[in-house]
């Protein structure tokens, strides 16, 4: 079944016509849980992988948290996170000559923000005539907050509008046409109108804390926005935009809901990235080998 943003309750160009200039297109992924195979776009399924190349494994440390302690002293198996077609995700800056990108991590805590570490792989599937068979790795110990669970993906294209990421001075200049929008109508511009939730590629990171753009370690540049793997589609604040009319419920609102039933809708991969936090991956497009980084927050 696909998914389907609500339209915006109001004209957010003609109200602020200041933001039109920093409009990004985004595609929320909505992952629902299923049965992917190897040459399906997915999260948490399985990978078109060569039979013949080695799976990755982690060889980092890994701290000791009261919530994540440290593996065994060995090299760990990667876990798939996110596998891209360009068929379905056609707005993803493919390098030339790939059609497919896939996101594996470590789903153990790292240093760096205490949450899990991607790795990402371009490839053309047509160099994968001979795919692994065996079933996606899962190391011992790893908590479930990291494991997602295999998903179908519902592509839909949707426009962001900057939020934290709104240039200081326009911010400024709007924050009492903000407020008075806010009073008048109950929509707010941070948590209705401008940045998309969820699972997507491009748009507007869905920054829960300060922005951090990681600039090119080769040219110095700053990096773009690539993909946002949040723990939820929506929370508290946004549900009433950015949850999907096909689970809307026929009477009440969401959080009338079970618990369980809501946490389907809500967290459908069931992942959960400190408290409600995203990973945040970005690339450089200037570099031919495509460096890569991430950021993590939450609140």
């Amino acid at each position: 079944m696909p998914r389907t943003t609500p339209p915006r309750p109001l004209d957010v160009e003609a109200l602020f016509p200041e933001v039109a200039a920093h409009r990004r297109d985004a595609v929320r992924l909505h992952p629902r849980p299923g049965a992917p195979g190897v040459r399906d776009s997915s999260m948490g399924g399985p990978l078109l992988w060569p039979r013949a190349e080695p799976w990755p494994h982690c060889e980092d440390d890994h701290p000791r948290t009261a919530f994540s302690p440290p593996p065994a002293p060995e090299p760990l198996p990667l876990v798939p996170v996110l596998q891209l077609f360009a068929a379905d995700v056609p707005e993803l800056p493919f390098p030339p000559g790939t059609d497919l990108l896939q996101v594996l991590w470590c789903p153990f805590d790292h240093e760096a923000g205490y949450v899990p570490r991607p790795e990402l792989r371009w490839r053309s599937a047509s160099d994968c005539a001979d795919p692994r068979t065996a079933e996606p790795p899962r190391p011992a110990g790893a908590a479930d907050d990291y494991l997602p669970d295999p998903c179908a993906l519902h592509p839909e294209r949707v426009v962001d509008y900057p939020n934290r990421d709104l240039p200081e001075e326009v911010s400024e200049a709007l924050e009492e046409r903000f407020e008075q929008l806010e009073e008048e109508t109950g929509w707010s511009y941070w948590s209705h109108l401008s940045v998309s939730e969820g699972i997507k590629a491009g748009g507007y990171p869905t920054w829960t804390q300060d922005p951090y753009w990681p600039d090119c370690p080769g040219c110095g540049h700053r990096m773009e926005h690539l993909l946002t793997v949040n723990s939820c589609e929506f929370d508290g604040e946004s549900w009433r935009t950015w949850l999907p009319v096909e689970d809307t419920p026929a009477t009440g609102t969401v959080w009338d809901l079970p618990y369980e039933e809501r946490t389907r809708i809500q967290c459908p991969p069931g992942l959960m990235l400190g408290d409600m936090g995203g990973i945040y991956l970005f690339d450089c497009r200037r570099c031919p080998d495509r460096p890569y980084a991430y950021h993590s927050d939450c609140s």
